[in-house]
């Protein structure tokens, strides 16, 4: 009964991860048809791009290892924050931009941790 439950949610789990896919070259496609419908390429735009390549790129390496690297999202998250920086533009207040500058920080500093971690020792 166990292996039944198990083959399920690695379905589902399998499932779910296809139409992310999916739905990814999807909003990819629409983003480049605005893009050449605005006859006008924005750093937004390349950030946007960024995130559905990093979101593909994610989804493959599930397939492909059966595990997803935790700096993958780490990188996904300080490319939204740096997306968001920009969108907001220069009327934000200065404190905001401190504030997601500090959480892209962070994440940066988290991805060096887990970089430089220490690697357990097999028995």
């Amino acid at each position: 009964m166990q292996n039944i439950g198990t083959f399920i949610i690695e379905l589902f789990e399998k499932s779910l991860l296809t139409i992310v896919a999916l739905l990814t070259i999807i909003a990819t496609c629409q983003e480049l048809l605005a893009i050449f419908d605005a006859r006008k390429v924005q750093l937004a735009d390349l950030l946007l791009l960024f995130l559905y390549t990093e979101v593909l790129g994610m989804v493959g390496a599930f397939y492909k290892s059966k595990k997803i690297p935790i700096t993958l999202p780490l990188f996904i998250a300080m490319t939204a924050l740096a997306r968001l920086i920009i969108l907001q533009g220069k009327e934000m207040e200065a404190i905001t931009l401190l504030y997601e500058a500090g959480a892209i920080l962070i994440l940066a500093l988290a991805c060096l941790a887990i970089r430089f971690r220490p690697t357990p020792i097999d028995e």
